[in-house]
């Protein structure tokens, strides 16, 4: 049975610190941490979380890229668990778009990203993986993979003015879209 995790909030330390490498995928406390982070992040409408977000210090995040309040526009994709995740390549364009984050509620950012990323991550099962994504699936694991490195997207804003409101955000960025 997966359980609903809370979600630590910015200025929790441990959002602020490198994670550490898996060494036993198949430990049993490891594959319930996927479950319950799939679970969480269904639950919370998010399309990304990482183990650092719910207080686990570990290289491991979850992408479940699909459209829900938070993402209308999100791509539909099986929630993938990422482990001892690696860029190990990405191209030269780097595009800005909006992010959200589940441990920084309330607030968007216009953040710049590669367009197109090769990564490298082993799957629940042992699986080294190899994958090449763009657009909104590459930025959601750029996201995540900076939890691992202890780093925020509004660490990563160009300026103060890519900030706005959730609520600005629904109200001039989701509904023109629409």
């Amino acid at each position: 049975m997966s359980d609903l995790l809370p979600i630590i909030q910015i200025g929790n330390p441990i959002l602020r610190q490198q994670s550490t490498s898996i060494d036993n995928i198949h430990n049993p406390e490891i594959q319930k941490l996927i479950d319950d982070l799939i679970e969480t992040v269904a639950q919370a409408n998010g399309v990304g979380i990482a183990a650092p977000q719910i207080a686990e210090s570990h290289r491991l995040f979850i992408v479940a890229s699909r459209p829900n309040p938070r993402y209308p526009h999100a791509p539909e994709m099986a929630p993938t668990a990422m482990i001892n995740p690696k860029i190990i390549a990405h191209s030269n364009e780097v595009v800005k778009g909006w992010e959200g984050c589940l441990s920084v509620p309330g607030i968007r950012g216009f953040v710049p990203r590669y367009q197109k990323i090769t990564v490298e991550y082993t799957d629940r099962y042992g699986n080294l993986q190899t994958q090449e994504l763009t657009d909104f699936v590459a930025r959601i694991f750029q996201h995540e993979y900076d939890h691992l490195e202890g780093i925020l997207f509004v660490d990563r804003l160009e300026s103060i003015e890519d900030m706005i409101t959730e609520e600005e955000y629904q109200e001039r960025i989701v509904n023109q879209t629409k």
